[in-house]
């Protein structure tokens, strides 16, 4: 099998190349999800920095896991997987607090102003939120896990990434709505 870095290879290819494995193989698999990835990582993350680190741990995992991909599936969503559950161990790692209350209403509207934000003021806001918010609002509204399959990833009670989702989606209605606020008065003064 010829691996020209100008030639691009399909998924099964660059698997089977980065298991021999063969460094043009490799590059081109981290050339070809980096990109996507690394806007995982910043989900889950509260900065460039650490985004960083949290997506070249999840690679280097993914060069060690690939054996255990069985071509079931997506290998973009495998891939996203690893990457995620990278993000899960750094958090477990830094001893998240999580705050156990009985659910609180829904106190964000659907119709709310986050339509008017662009997917980077978006991103900067969900940085902001506290860590244990942040990483259940992503493993719930994003990466689409229920509360009792986020229980089991975070060692939490269902009930705890439950109101942790509400409670973030509170802050995010919050901080969407100052935002917007801010947006508007800079606008027309």
């Amino acid at each position: 099998m010829s691996l020209e870095s100008s030639i691009a290879m399909t998924d099964e290819q660059l698997v089977e190349g980065c298991l021999i494995p063969d460094a043009r193989a490799q590059k081109q698999l981290y050339e070809r999800f980096s990109r996507k990835m690394f806007a995982v990582c910043l989900r889950y993350s509260s900065n460039r920095e650490e985004s960083e680190d949290i997506l070249q741990e999840g690679f280097i995992k993914i060069f060690q896991k690939l054996r255990s991909y069985k071509g079931e599936g997506s290998l973009e969503g495998w891939i996203r997987k690893v990457v995620v559950n990278t993000a899960l161990d750094h958090f477990r790692q830094q001893k998240i607090s999580w705050i156990d209350i009985e659910m609180a209403e829904d106190q964000i509207s659907e119709e709310s102003t986050l339509g008017k934000l662009d997917a980077q003021e978006l991103l900067k806001i969900i940085q902001q939120l506290p860590k244990g918010f942040r990483t259940v609002f992503n493993l719930y509204a994003i990466e689409g896990y229920n509360h009792r399959e986020i229980g089991e990833l975070l060692g939490i009670s269902e009930n705890t990434s439950k109101s942790q989702y509400s409670r973030a989606r509170a802050q995010l209605a919050e901080s969407v709505q100052i935002h917007y606020q801010q947006a508007t008065n800079t606008e027309h003064p």
